[in-house]
C-alpha cells in the first residue's frame, strides 16, 4: 500500500504539540489555611498561620509550562486572607495575582477560592498573603520553579532550598494598630524578635566534599534586609529573582524584603572542617536595637557530623556584592526610550490620624477596569488614594524612584521584572536627566522585580508594558506596605475588557464579604467620574502636633505633559508647619485647584 508523504509534516507537527501537552503537567495543592502554634526561635510559642495544620509551610514546585491550581479553603476563623506569588507574571491571569481590593476580593473565613494559572517562568519565587499586612505571622515560603532547558543544567550536583527571613513574637493584628497610630509619632517600624534559616534556628546543611551545591536563597521576611556569607567558600551568582546571569563571584550578598539570588558553592576535598554560613538582619533598619537581639542567624554545611560546629567568626565590615553590576544570561538590551516616564519621590511625613494615604478602593481596581467602560483608560475612576497609572499596551515605562527618606527601600513591580538602569550610592540626591554622569545606562541592564533603593539616593527602572493587568508597585517592607508606600500600574485596560473573564468563585468571595466588585473606586456604577463616598486619606497633622510621624502616600500630581507623572510619598520626616503649608499649596496648584488666603487655618 503506498503512502503519502504530504501528510508527514503535518503529523510530525501534531505528534510534537502532543508531546508538549503530555509534558505539562497540572499541579494542584489544596490549601486549607488555619492558625497553629509555633516556636521557631525557641523562645515564645505563638498563633501562626499554618497550611493543613503545619508550620512551616510546605514549599511550592512546579515545572516550567505547568498549569497550577491551587485550592484554598480559609479557615482562619477572624481574618480575611488571599494568596500572591510573588515574581511570577501571570501573563493573561492578572486576576490570579492576590493583592486584596486590587485583583480580587480577600477570601472571607469559611469561603473557598481557586488559583488557576500556568508557570512559563524558571526559577527562585515564594508565595504569600497579600491581605492586610498579614504574611509575617507565617504565611509564607519558596516557591521553586524547575527548568529542564537551564543554561546551567548539568552542572551541579545537588539542590539546596534556604530561605531567611525575620520573626515577631506579636501577631499582625496586635503590630499594626500600635504602629500606624498618632501615639506613635517618629512612626518607628516594629524591630524584630529573631533572624530564621528555613523557619528555624541553628540550620545544618549536610554536604558532600568535592561536589558543587545550587542553593536558591528567598528572603520572605517582612522587614530585615539580610547579609549572608559562607565561611570559607565563595558563591558564583547565576539567577536573581527569576534571571538568570552570567556567573559572578560573590563572597557576600545582600537580599532585601522579598528578593532571591541563586548561586553556587563547590564544597571543599578536606572534611576534617564544618564551616558556618550567617545570615544577618540589616540593623540601619532599625530605630532602635533592644538589649537582647541576636540578628545574626546561623547555620552550618557539615561536612563530618562528628566534628564541632565552629562559632562563626567576627565581621569587621558588611561588604555586600553589588547586584546592579550583574549581566543578564540572554543579553537583552537596554530598553528604547519610554513613552511613559513616571516620577516617584520617597518623602515622609504625618497624617491627621495616623492612617495612611494609600486607601483600599470600595471596588478591587481590577473589577473596576472591567465595569467602567471607556472611562477605564481614566486614572479618577480608580480613585485618588490607589495611585493608578494608566499605561498604553507595549509603551516603554520608565519610573524613577527619588528617595528623600534616610532608609533602605526595596521596590518591587507585579506582573514583571523591570531592567534597572540606574543606581546612586548612598546620599547622591534625587535623579537629574540633564547628569550625564546619571545616565550612563549599561547596555544589558540587570533584571529582577525587587530593587533596593539606598537612602537619600534614586533609581531608574525601565519596562514594556506588554502584560495587560493590574500590577501594584510598592515598597516590600512591609510596614510600608501597610503605611502606603504603593502605586498601582492599571495596563491597557480595554485590552483586558475584551480578553479577561474573571471566575465566579472569585465573585463569590465578594459576595459572601458584602464587597461591591462593580463600578469605580466609590462604587458607583452610574457616573464612574463621580467618587462621592470613596475611602479617602486624613490631612496631615496641624500644626502644633508632635513633629515626625507615621506615615503615608500622597497623591500630588497626575498626568503631566508627554505621561509624566509625579507621586510623592510621604512618611518619616519633620515637617513644620510652614512646610507643611507650602505642601499643600503645591498640590492645589498642581491640581489646579484655588488656593486658600495664607493666613487660613489648616485642621
Amino acid at each position: 500500500m503506498a503512502l503519502s508523504l504530504s501528510h508527514f509534516p503535518i503529523s510530525l507537527v501534531l505528534l510534537l504539540l502532543f508531546a508538549a501537552v503530555l509534558e505539562a503537567a497540572t499541579v494542584t495543592y489544596d490549601f486549607n489555611i488555619t492558625w497553629v502554634r509555633a516556636n521557631p526561635d525557641g523562645a515564645f510559642e505563638r498563633p501562626t498561620i499554618g497550611i493543613n495544620g503545619a508550620w512551616p509551610l510546605p514549599v511550592m514546585r512546579a515545572t516550567v509550562g505547568d498549569r497550577v491550581v491551587v485550592n484554598v479553603d480559609n479557615q482562619l476563623g477572624n481574618q480575611t486572607t488571599t494568596l500572591h506569588f510573588h515574581g511570577l507574571f501571570m501573563n493573561g491571569t492578572t486576576e490570579m495575582d492576590g493583592p486584596s481590593q486590587v485583583s480580587q476580593c480577600g477570601i472571607p473565613s469559611g469561603s473557598q477560592f481557586v488559583y488557576n494559572f500556568t508557570v512559563d517562568q524558571p526559577g527562585t519565587y515564594w508565595y504569600h498573603s497579600h491581605d492586610k499586612g498579614q504574611y509575617p505571622d507565617g504565611l509564607r515560603a519558596p516557591f521553586i520553579i524547575t527548568d529542564p532547558d537551564s543554561p546551567y543544567k548539568g552542572q551541579y550536583d545537588e539542590e539546596i532550598d534556604i530561605s531567611v527571613s525575620d520573626w515577631y513574637h506579636d501577631e499582625m493584628q496586635v503590630l499594626i494598630p500600635q504602629f500606624i497610630y498618632k501615639g506613635n509619632p517618629t512612626g518607628a517600624e516594629p524591630v524584630p524578635q529573631a533572624a530564621l534559616l528555613n523557619d528555624t534556628q541553628n540550620l545544618t546543611v549536610s554536604v558532600q566534599p568535592g561536589k558543587t551545591y545550587f542553593f536558591r536563597m528567598v528572603n520572605i521576611g517582612a522587614f530585615a534586609g539580610q547579609y549572608i556569607w559562607f565561611e570559607g567558600h565563595n558563591m558564583t551568582i547565576v539567577e536573581v529573582d527569576g534571571v538568570y546571569t552570567d556567573p559572578a563571584e560573590a563572597e557576600m550578598i545582600y537580599l532585601g524584603a522579598a528578593q532571591r539570588c541563586s548561586f553556587f558553592i563547590t564544597t571543599k576535598n578536606d572534611t576534617s572542617t564544618n564551616y558556618a554560613f550567617v545570615a544577618s538582619m540589616d540593623t540601619s533598619l532599625f530605630d532602635i536595637i533592644p538589649d537582647d537581639l541576636n540578628w545574626n542567624s546561623t547555620g552550618w554545611l557539615v561536612y563530618d557530623e562528628s566534628e564541632p560546629l565552629p562559632d562563626p567568626a567576627f565581621v569587621d565590615e558588611l561588604n555586600e556584592f553589588d547586584d546592579f553590576t550583574l549581566v543578564p544570561y540572554d543579553k537583552q538590551p537596554l530598553l528604547p526610550e519610554p513613552g511613559q516616564t513616571i516620577t516617584l519621590d520617597v518623602i515622609m511625613d504625618v497624617l491627621g490620624n495616623g492612617q495612611p494615604y494609600y486607601t483600599t478602593p470600595k471596588v478591587p481596581t481590577l473589577y473596576s477596569v472591567l465595569s467602567t467602560g471607556d472611562d477605564a483608560t481614566n486614572p479618577v475612576v480608580y480613585g485618588e488614594f490607589s495611585h493608578s497609572f494608566v499605561l498604553d499596551k507595549d509603551q516603554i515605562v520608565e519610573i524613577v524612584v527619588n528617595n528623600l527618606d534616610t532608609g533602605k527601600h526595596p521596590f518591587h513591580l507585579h506582573g514583571h521584572n523591570f531592567q534597572a538602569i540606574a543606581r546612586s550610592v548612598e546620599n547622591a540626591g534625587v535623579f537629574d536627566v540633564t547628569n550625564s554622569s546619571q545616565i550612563n545606562y549599561p547596555v544589558y541592564p540587570m533584571r529582577r522585580d525587587t530593587f533596593v533603593l539606598y537612602p537619600e539616593g534614586h533609581i531608574v527602572l525601565r519596562f514594556q508594558a506588554n502584560n495587560p493587568g493590574v500590577w501594584l508597585f510598592h515598597c516590600h517592607i512591609e510596614w510600608h506596605v501597610d503605611q502606603g508606600l504603593i502605586a498601582t500600574m492599571v495596563e491597557a485596560p480595554l485590552e483586558l475588557q475584551q480578553t479577561l473573564t474573571i471566575p465566579q468563585n472569585h465573585f463569590d468571595a465578594c459576595q459572601v464579604g458584602n464587597v461591591p466588585y462593580t463600578g469605580n473606586a466609590a462604587a458607583n456604577t452610574l457616573d464612574f467620574l463621580d467618587l462621592n463616598g470613596a475611602t479617602t486619606a486624613p490631612k496631615p497633622l496641624p500644626a502644633g502636633f508632635t513633629a515626625r510621624g507615621i506615615v503615608a502616600l500622597t497623591f500630588s500630581c497626575v498626568a503631566a505633559l508627554l505621561g509624566l507623572a509625579t507621586i510623592t510619598w510621604y512618611g518619616m520626616a519633620d515637617m513644620g508647619a510652614a512646610s507643611k503649608e507650602e505642601e499643600r499649596r503645591r498640590i492645589s496648584r498642581m491640581n489646579n485647584e484655588t488656593e486658600p488666603p495664607v493666613s487660613e487655618t489648616q485642621n
